[in-house]
């Protein structure tokens, strides 16, 4: 008997038109717990569409973060202090999203066979691997984020390596099938080639407020997130054969760190 269901492996239908504002809202709901009106709207498929907005929503994230250096500055707290200060916030604000995709992923690397990694990067449990990738990443942002000359510098930092690395995350849906029939990646949908063109664009500008500080050096930040998102693409293309939920936020978690590194 014939029937008009989808095939079970076919990608989402595509989401009705949408306003940039809408795709911003969006983009802000799925990345972050703040509360927005229409955090659902759009159906199937909208959130590809809307995913030249992650960097603006990554921005937001990162000027949470930016609050708390800036409104520590001149208050004698010690710069490691106020940097581990405004990573937690920006935790909050995300419900460490993408902390929780990067210790699953590091959890399945931690085992052999494609299959064995997504199942132990859906189980809710977490390991040794994921412990650790967790301590080393917090370490690595915090020491990196206080050894900047000064607030302003650690401020503007926060905010471009947000944009840049949910930026990064655009271009690795449409390069990469999502690793499982079901689950988030699938669901979300591939976006169009031009949501990742935007994205990057919206995302390496994000480094522009760093030219007075940093000159010619904001170069070495935009090839440190590029050397980064390619290298996280390689390993979960080599890893799971795709990306899921779980190595989108361990790609950010990435390039996060590289460009707070290279600063």
């Amino acid at each position: 008997m014939a029937t008009d269901d989808p095939a079970p492996d076919s990608d989402p239908a595509p989401a009705a038109p949408r306003r940039p504002w809408e795709d911003a809202l969006l983009a802000i709901a799925f990345l972050t717990r703040l509360p927005v009106p229409a955090r659902h709207d759009g159906g199937a498929g909208a959130l590809g569409r809307a995913a030249w907005a992650f960097p603006l929503a990554g921005g937001v994230v990162g000027g949470c973060g930016a609050g708390i250096i800036l409104a520590t500055a001149g208050s004698g707290l010690h710069p490691l202090a106020a940097a581990l200060l405004a990573l937690a916030v920006m935790a909050v604000v995300t419900g460490a999203l993408h902390e929780d995709g990067l210790a699953d992923f590091a959890d399945g690397l931690g085992v052999a066979g494609r299959d064995r990694r997504l199942a132990v990067m859906r189980d809710s449990h977490i390991g040794a691997f994921g412990v650790l990738a967790l301590v080393f990443a917090t370490g690595l942002k915090a020491t990196a984020l206080a050894s900047l000359a000064g607030p302003g510098a650690a401020a503007l930092v926060l905010v471009a390596a947000g944009a840049l690395s949910r930026a990064a995350l655009v271009p690795t849906m449409i390069v990469l099938s999502p690793a499982r029939a079901d689950g988030l990646a699938k669901d979300a949908g591939r976006p169009p080639v031009w949501a990742a063109g935007l994205a990057l664009v919206l995302g390496f500008a994000a480094l522009a407020p760093l030219l007075p500080i940093l000159g010619p050096g904001v170069g070495t930040l935009a090839a440190a997130g590029l050397a980064a998102g390619l290298f996280a693409c390689w390993a979960m293309h080599a890893a799971v054969g795709g990306h899921t939920g779980d190595s989108l936020g361990a790609q950010q978690q990435i390039v996060e760190i590289a460009v707070y590194l290279a600063a």
